[in-house]
């Protein structure tokens, strides 16, 4: 089992910069950032966590910049968006930016995606709440094309653009992993169709309950947990929870981390690296 991290970058929390090099000194295996480009004053869609949304939402970086950072400032542990909104984002430009990312960590880019919550912010950018989905396949689908392929063209109902080049391509064969969020079974249904993992949140219940099904979906789909592995975010910090996890075949956790400074994150980054002895 491998164990990340991930944290809200603020200008008031420990820098990704920081935060990498801590991680990598004690063993982690990723950084992770999550990824909110505004957040409107009004609300179609109430926060998942109920009540108030926090103010991390509403101060967070660009993940690319602070993955980009943590990037440079490290040697070995991986870097991932958790999630990356490509809804909301150009299916073109995003494409650059993670061949870019990939090639400037040379090959340690994790591409953790989702189809985001937030039915104002996305409209913002034009992306239509009912079709984000398919929106977000498709993006997909052409991504794969533009980063493998020199003359790449897509054509869907919803992302289409001619033969095109553009340069970089990842370091990565064929790709970074691209790593699917969001709740069962629709999710893991997305991320067997077309992904190389899944992110799997906790709104329809506990991944022990339903980790039998996703092996079941996985096995007629013809692929193997190997093939699309579960990274669960927000795990606490308990040594006996982890190994329960590691035995139910989960690949990787993520510690949930505050947006705060180093003082107070670094004892938990020690609490976390004792567990990793234990595991």
């Amino acid at each position: 089992m491998q164990i990340g991290a991930a944290m809200f970058f603020t200008d008031y929390s420990m820098s990704s910069i920081e935060l990498a090099r801590a991680l990598e000194e004690r063993g982690f295996e990723s950084i992770w950032a999550p990824e909110h480009s505004h957040i409107p004053l009004s609300r179609k869609s109430p926060f998942a966590g109920g009540g108030e949304l926090p103010k991390q939402y509403y101060d967070v970086m660009d993940p690319f910049v602070t993955l980009s950072a943590a990037a440079a400032a490290t040697k070995t542990i991986k870097v991932g968006t958790g999630v990356c909104l490509v809804i909301q984002r150009d299916t073109i430009q995003t494409a650059k930016l993670v061949a870019s990312l990939d090639q400037v960590s040379g090959g340690r880019f994790l591409f953790g995606i989702g189809g985001g919550w937030n039915q104002d912010e996305m409209e913002d950018h034009g992306t239509v709440f009912a079709t984000r989905f398919k929106k977000m396949r498709e993006q997909i689908e052409a991504m794969k094309l533009i980063w493998t392929e020199n003359k790449p063209e897509y054509h869907g109902e919803i992302v289409d653009f001619p033969p095109m080049m553009t340069w970089p391509k990842p370091v990565q064969k064929p790709h970074p992993p691209i790593i699917v969020g969001g709740a069962f079974p629709h999710a893991a249904r997305r991320a067997i169709r077309y992904g190389d993992g899944w992110i799997p949140t906790s709104r329809y219940g506990n991944v022990e309950e339903y980790m039998p099904a996703y092996k079941q979906m996985l096995t007629e789909a013809g692929r193997t947990l190997n093939d699309v592995p579960l990274t669960l975010f927000g795990v606490g910090a308990d040594a006996d929870a982890v190994k329960r996890y590691r035995d139910l075949g989960i690949s990787r956790v993520v510690a949930g981390l505050p947006p705060e400074p180093a003082d107070k994150i670094l004892p938990m980054l020690d609490r976390w690296t004792d567990i990793m002895r234990q595991v």
